[in-house]
């Protein structure tokens, strides 16, 4: 776990680096996909499928994103960008591929089903924890006002 941990941290690093995140931002960016690369790691291993465990790692960078970005008040495509790249199913997308030039209808089905499935559960899972923020912070700001 520990060496997944630092492998994605340093791939995430890579992406900062190519996406160009401001410098200040380059180790909380990285921690977010790394994370999030851990997290689907050990629902893989715990025995969840492929889709349920990129829906919980994306949470889980979407979280730390929102909150890295609040606390450095600064936008959270910043961390959101390139800690969701680890997550992002190419090696699904490349076996679609190599299926539909081999022409096995079956396979190509199978996997590119699992890809786009893959791929909603990472947007879903943002959309879903922005969401949450956004409620959550504007119930505070009403009981905030509502309280002086």
């Amino acid at each position: 776990m520990i060496w997944a941990f630092l492998f994605a941290f340093c791939s995430t690093i890579g992406f900062c680096i190519l996406f160009h995140v401001p410098k200040k931002h380059i180790v909380s960016a990285s921690f977010v996909g790394a994370c999030g690369w851990l997290t689907y790691t050990y629902f893989i291993e715990t025995g969840s499928g492929n889709i349920t465990a990129c829906f919980v790692g994306s949470c889980i960078v979407a979280l730390f994103s929102e909150l890295f970005s609040r606390a450095f008040k600064d936008a959270a495509t910043i961390f959101i960008i390139p800690g969701i790249l680890p997550l992002v199913p190419g090696a699904n997308m490349y076996y679609t591929m190599l299926a539909i030039l081999e022409g096995n209808s079956q396979e190509t089905a199978a996997i590119g089903t699992e890809t786009i499935l893959m791929a909603g559960a990472i947007a879903v899972a943002l959309l879903a924890v922005a969401s949450v923020i956004k409620l959550i912070s504007q119930v505070g700001r009403n009981l905030l006002t509502w309280l002086r």
